[in-house]
């Protein structure tokens, strides 16, 4: 179908600077609003003196947490609505919109200032006086479940919000008893800031007369951010109108309705007038929700011939001051439906166990808990294979998933993988990754006094599902004969406008160019179901557009058949005509949308589909051992995303997801100071991005084998190249350090943290 790609169609808007982003809205007597943050961690708030604000030239109101308060703001809504370990369920901290009584993070909002302009409400807020009563810090997990720890909230005794376990204990046990040797590891997925283009931003207005709300804002899907704002502020969803048009990044982090726009909310009605407030940098890294943050402890049972019998895992997740809607979910439940990654392992056993610290908030960002499933489970089967003196490759193949074996059930009751072709992934990533002659380039790379690496992962990942019971979409044509695709995705850059309409396009034989698609549209048609999040928009909202386009040409038939007086079955569909057949008579779709106005508008629905899309991957490396710096030298990824629609937006999306996958191996990390829970890596200064020339040659792959779940047999990939990037790139590195001595280093491998680790090594 990409066939001839010309490019997307929103790369004009784009790269001319035409883009809508949240902060280009603006409307009529619009007011600016400043958020004044808490400069520490932990402290009850004695007072707040706002007089000298409200006093300050152009300001209009303040608002304080008494105001949230006295508007009944409620927590954030959860998505992990079951229990956990002794049927106990989630424990959500209470959060007002605004702080009231106690701070909890560094970055939380204290207070509002409304005024005329930008400027004057920051300088206002300058004026506010806050006295504070320092309690004692907890910023680590861990730490934070220990005994003895500072209680953050009274009625979260010892910390733990949420203490989640799966599959059978007892038989994983008995499994462990009769292993002829047991591999270890204890690993750390370091915090990370998901940093999108856009900074947060957001314009609310309120309607009096119709009793709604607009609100302009950065969103993953118009449900997800409706859905949230509603359940915060109790104001019913359907007078919440989200308006997104072009969104700079998502990562999983734009799916919530953050405090700062249920607040301008309540302050657009409050002062009748909307309310605008755009943040800095230096915000988004401390109050927008962070990713990972999370010890993963894994063991592996063998067998004396190298066969898995049991994995036992257990995390130990940092949850953050408060709790995000999908970060408990992300983090407990699906983990489990891959916790066996692509081998047959007969028993698993996993316990997550969940703690609030004086940290801002985590959330699914990119791989959502995905990268941390295979990143595990990839060590623990390089630390086995090196223990059993196997070779690595060998003892992966000997514990593959036959493709024969598909659709394949996991010890996980609820987790079927739908399709795959496990060997011939890891076998095609073997070759094309030049495995079998990499020996022959150490021996190069010695002679120069560099460490070269290689590494391997196989992985998969569910993706898909959600919330909602179903997925709707629906096609509407205009006077001319265009159609209109509304959904309920939410775009930030994969190709939406681009690619809905290619599959709409194909069904009915229009020119997509001619198909517009309206994604998340406020005053489009009530739809169920859920945004762009966990790799699902085009099983999802593609599926159901295709449904719906079926069922245009399936009225469309009933519609020629009236008007060329001929029977439905004495007519043939193809390319956009319905043809009387063995004749030349004939009417095209477009017409007939024309000369019948509304008749083939039409909805489409399908089930929440999941898929499991896998892949295998291959990293090189150089390691310079004077400066302890990494090299990434090549990328190979063969990749099962079931059947491809547009090959260029895929790719977009695999180089995209691997890039963000060798951030967090490489240099990515969010520290918080032990003493004063104040955020160390605040700027990017301090915090190591990603770059274009940090990047290697990424050679991509497809082997895909069709989704049966959806009606265009895709899976998903949005994120696959950071579930398979971060197990390949760690294997990699560890890999050139191994005849060192060194079989373990926590991320992120920066230079510093290498060199220290080769010097120890050499001292040893």
């Amino acid at each position: 179908m990409s066939k001839g790609f010309k490019g997307r169609r929103e790369d004009l808007r784009l790269l001319t600077g035409q883009g809508r982003y949240t902060s280009d809205r603006n409307l009529p007597g619009q007011l600016y609003a400043y958020f004044l943050r808490s400069d520490r961690a932990h402290a009850e708030i004695v007072s707040i003196d706002t007089a000298q604000a409200a006093k300050s030239q152009g300001v209009v109101a303040v608002l304080t947490g008494a105001d949230t308060a006295k508007a009944g703001f409620k927590s954030t809504p959860q998505l992990a609505r079951y229990p956990g370990r002794g049927g106990v369920t989630i424990k959500v901290p209470h959060r007002d919109g605004l702080a009231n009584g106690r701070v909890r993070f560094v970055g939380q909002e204290v207070a509002l200032v409304v005024a005329n302009s930008a400027a004057a409400a920051q300088d206002a807020a300058e004026k506010i006086e806050i006295e504070y009563r320092d309690l004692p810090v907890v910023v680590d997990a861990e730490a934070a479940l220990a005994a003895g720890a500072e209680q953050i909230y009274p009625d979260i005794p010892g910390n733990l919000c949420f203490d989640y376990e799966y599959g059978d204990e007892v038989k994983t046990a008995e499994a462990f008893s009769r292993a002829a040797h047991v591999t270890r590891v204890v690993l750390d997925s370091q915090r990370m800031v998901g940093n999108p283009m856009e900074p947060k931003a957001c314009l609310a207005a309120y309607d009096a007369a119709a009793d709604k709300y607009h609100l302009y804002v950065s969103s993953q899907g118009l449900s997800l951010m409706r859905g949230s704002a509603s359940g915060i502020t109790g104001i019913p969803a359907d007078k919440i109108m989200v308006h997104a048009q072009d969104v700079g990044g998502g990562f999983g982090i734009r799916s919530d309705a953050y405090a700062e726009y249920c607040v301008a909310m309540l302050a657009a009605k409050t002062l009748a007038k909307p309310v605008k407030w755009t943040s800095t940098r230096s915000e988004t890294f401390l109050s927008d929700y962070h990713g990972r943050a999370a010890k993963l402890a894994g063991e592996l049972a063998l067998d004396k011939e190298g066969r898995f019998l049991a994995i036992r895992i257990q995390w130990t997740v940092n949850a953050g001051a408060y709790l995000s809607t999908p970060g408990p979910l992300i983090n407990t439940l699906p983990p489990g439906l891959h916790a066996i990654n692509l081998y047959r392992i007969p028993a698993m056993y996993g316990r997550h166990r969940l703690a609030v610290t004086n940290t801002t908030p985590t959330t699914a960002y990119r791989g959502a808990g995905r990268p941390n499933v295979c990143y595990l489970a990839e060590r623990l089967v390089e630390e086995a294979a090196r223990e059993m003196k196997i070779d690595r490759v060998e003892l992966r193949r000997r514990n593959l998933i036959p493709k024969d074996s598909f659709p394949y059930q996991t010890p996980h009751p609820h987790s079927v993988y739908d399709s795959g072709d496990p060997h011939g992934l890891l076998d095609e990533a073997i070759a094309r990754g030049e495995w079998n002659t990499f020996d022959t380039r150490r021996a190069e790379a010695k002679k120069r006094g560099k460490l070269r690496g290689i590494g391997c992962a196989v992985f998969v990942e569910p993706a898909g599902a959600g919330a909602a019971p179903k997925e709707e979409a629906m096609i509407k044509f205009g006077e001319s004969g265009n159609a209109l695709l509304y959904s309920l995705a939410g775009p930030s850059g994969q190709g939406h406008e681009t690619v809905y309409p290619e599959v709409v396009g194909e069904a009915l034989g229009m020119d997509p160019e001619k198909i517009t698609l309206r994604a998340s549209d406020p005053d489009g048609p009530k739809l169920v179901g859920e945004g762009t999040i966990g790799s699902r928009s085009m099983m999802a909202h593609g599926g159901s557009l295709l449904v719906a386009a079926r069922e245009v040409v399936r009225k469309g038939t009933e519609l020629a058949a009236k008007d060329l007086e001929v029977a439905s079955t004495d007519l043939e569909f193809s390319k956009g005509r319905y043809r009387v057949k063995g004749t030349d008579i004939s009417v095209g779709i477009e017409d007939l949308a024309k000369k019948h106005p509304g008749a083939l508008d039409s909805a489409g629905e399908i089930p929440l589909p999941r898929s499991f899309p896998s892949g295998a991957h291959v990293a090189e490396v150089e390691i310079d051992p004077e400066t302890g710096v990494v090299e990434l030298l090549s990328y190979t990824a063969v990749d099962d995303c079931g059947r491809v629609i547009n090959h260029v937006l895929l790719d977009g999306q695999l180089h995209g997801g691997i890039a963000q996958g060798i951030g967090q191996v490489m240099g990515e990390h969010a520290i918080y100071d032990e003493a004063s829970g104040q955020l160390l890596t605040g700027t990017f200064m301090d915090y190591e991005m990603p770059r274009a020339d940090g990047m290697p040659d990424i050679r991509l792959h497809d082997r895909s084998i069709p989704s049966p779940g959806n009606p265009l047999g895709v899976k998903g990939a949005g994120e696959a190249g950071t579930t398979g990037a971060v197990p390949a790139v760690a294997n990699a590195v560890i890999d050139a350090l191994r005849h060192l001595g060194i079989n373990t280093l926590d991320f992120p491998c920066t230079p510093d943290r290498v060199w220290h680790a080769i010097r120890a090594a050499k001292r040893a």
